[in-house]
């Protein structure tokens, strides 16, 4: 009979403490990659997007929210809640052949979340580095991780070519090749299907953390034929391809919305939508009527589409004008998951909750969307022209309340129709509007409230405005750490790793971290012609 009552008394004690629900939002993440300002249904594209319009319509549709030009420097964003200069990642990508990854310092966003009591999950693509199994997901705070370490690859074979000889495998379970979970499935379906094995696996009652990082809609232009059959009026067939991808996207988040509900985490969920940066016309992306591409400073580059869809706002069917950037979802998320937040941390973010929620104004007053010392030098550019305050020459754009101003090469600069009615890559017809009058020019200022488009330069005719923010642009690059960038390392080579994309540095190594990752500045200037073409198809 004592027997009896101490194990009622335990189950009870045991049922109390594990199906009493918490009361931390579940918190999904979904991150994807390449998808231009312009190609989701509700901004008015050709490409049919029903579930990313009905989840924004009933959310709250981000209007004024800001990302990155690239893959790398985005996703470190959002996982140290800290702009580029502050992390050493200021020039282009971590590419796979480099001994660099996220600095280890950095306390991560599910490393944060994870000590607050969530379980954390990642799937998809990382593309923060690998060289070193300190570097891996598993060890910045992910409890598990299935996917690419990558910038790309293919979507069914998982193979990745770096250069040529500088081929291998890149999908892995945790830290190690995913051999046995690869079935040849294209990835975005992939993907869906282990996130939702995630969520089935998991109760419901614990808060869970996932992040899911698509491949899509990142080049190469692979989607299963079902897909294409939708959109056979679209000559062009890498528009084709691209908007059969998205289509393929847009019923995979139907499917993880399905699962959310089925599984009983939806009425106590927030889940946010995110592009990592944007489109890339050569590779069927538009964001028209936004100026330039991905790898620009345009908004074309950096404005990205963005939504949050939760039961748990205040205020839903909205669509908010407030001023976000990718660095602020680390302070949300952690103070929405009941997480506490370092003073010493120096975040570049802020908690932007009651202005997505409750539509009260954003705390966040400026961006600075970066600063490169590496990027090629505006042949132009001086300190004259910067009335002796900064050199122009360097690659920097700043965003201050309406103001946004750009210094430098920002990057290609037309405005780009989107590729539906030609059979052409790059029909000539596309490039009426060609900017001419930039060459030689080494600073703007724009409206960017007034005029979203950035046709207008004002910088001639309000240079106490143009001073005032090249004061800020100094302010902030005296806060920047030195660049990382170290030059490729051949033992990065997959044919020394069992044919598999993987981390390369044993525990001997350790100690050439200093001299790797401080890397000579005229050394990469050297290698900037090769690297910047190939960095906006990566």
């Amino acid at each position: 009979m004592l027997f009896c009552v101490l194990f009622s008394s335990f189950h009870s004690n045991r049922v109390n403490n594990v199906e009493k629900p918490s009361p931390q939002p579940h918190i999904i993440f979904i991150m994807v990659d390449d998808q231009g300002f312009r190609d989701v249904g509700y901004h008015g594209s050709e490409i049919k997007t029903p579930t990313l319009d009905r989840l924004a319509a009933a959310g709250v549709k981000l209007e004024n929210y800001y990302v990155q030009p690239l893959c790398s420097p985005s996703r470190s964003q959002l996982m140290t809640g800290r702009y580029q200069i502050h992390t050493g990642l200021q020039h282009s990508i971590i590419r796979p052949t480099q001994p660099n990854c996220l600095p280890l310092e950095n306390i991560t966003l599910p490393q944060k979340l994870k000590n607050a009591g969530y379980s954390t999950h990642m799937v998809g693509k990382w593309h923060l580095g690998f060289y070193k199994r300190g570097c891996m997901p598993t060890q910045r705070g992910f409890d598990t991780f299935f996917g690419s370490l990558l910038g790309s690859g293919d979507y069914y074979s998982h193979y990745k070519c770096d250069s040529p000889g500088m081929c291998g495998y890149d999908l892995h379970e945790g830290e190690e090749a995913a051999w046995e979970q690869d079935h040849g499935i294209y990835s975005t379906i992939m993907y869906t299907q282990k996130a939702i094995n995630i969520l089935a696996s998991h109760n419901p009652k614990r808060p869970i953390f996932l992040y899911l990082a698509y491949q899509a809609v990142h080049s190469p232009l692979q989607v299963p034929a079902r897909y294409l059959e939708r959109y056979k009026s679209i000559p062009n067939l890498h528009r084709r391809k691209y908007a059969a991808m998205v289509s393929c996207l847009d019923e995979a988040v139907r499917n993880l919305t399905l699962a959310l509900k089925q599984y009983g985490y939806y009425d106590n969920m927030v889940m946010v939508y995110s592009s990592d940066n944007g489109g890339q016309p050569m590779a069927g992306g538009s964001n028209w009527p936004l100026r330039g591409s991905k790898g620009t400073y345009w908004e074309g580059g950096i404005r990205a589409v963005g939504f949050v869809h939760s039961p748990l706002l205040v205020k839903k069917g909205t669509r908010s004008r407030a001023l976000i950037h990718i660095t602020d979802w680390y302070p949300t998320l952690v103070m929405l998951g009941e997480g506490t937040l370092d003073e010493n941390q120096n975040l570049d973010g802020y908690d932007v909750w009651e202005a997505i929620s409750e539509g009260r104004p954003s705390p966040r007053l400026d961006i600075l969307h970066n600063i490169d010392p590496v990027y090629t030098k505006a042949k132009n550019g001086s300190w004259k022209a910067g009335y002796g305050i900064w050199n122009t020459a360097i690659q920097a754009a700043l965003r201050v309340g309406d103001w946004k101003l750009l210094t430098g090469v920002p990057g290609y600069g037309d405005w780009i129709p989107p590729q539906t009615f030609s059979k052409l890559l790059l029909a000539n017809r596309w490039h009426n509007e060609r900017v001419n009058w930039d060459r030689g020019k080494s600073i703007w200022l724009f409206n960017i409230t007034a005029d979203p488009y950035e046709r207008v330069d004002l910088s001639r005719r309000y240079p106490h405005v143009v001073k005032k923010m090249l004061f800020r642009l100094l302010r902030y690059n005296k806060t920047a750490v030195p660049c990382r960038y170290p030059p490729k390392d051949y033992r990065s080579n997959p044919q020394y790793n069992g044919g598999v994309w993987g981390p390369w540095y044993t525990n001997d190594d350790e100690d050439e971290d200093d001299n790797l990752l401080s890397y000579d500045l005229e050394q990469m200037k050297k290698r900037k012609k090769s690297i910047d073409f190939y960095i906006l198809w990566y």
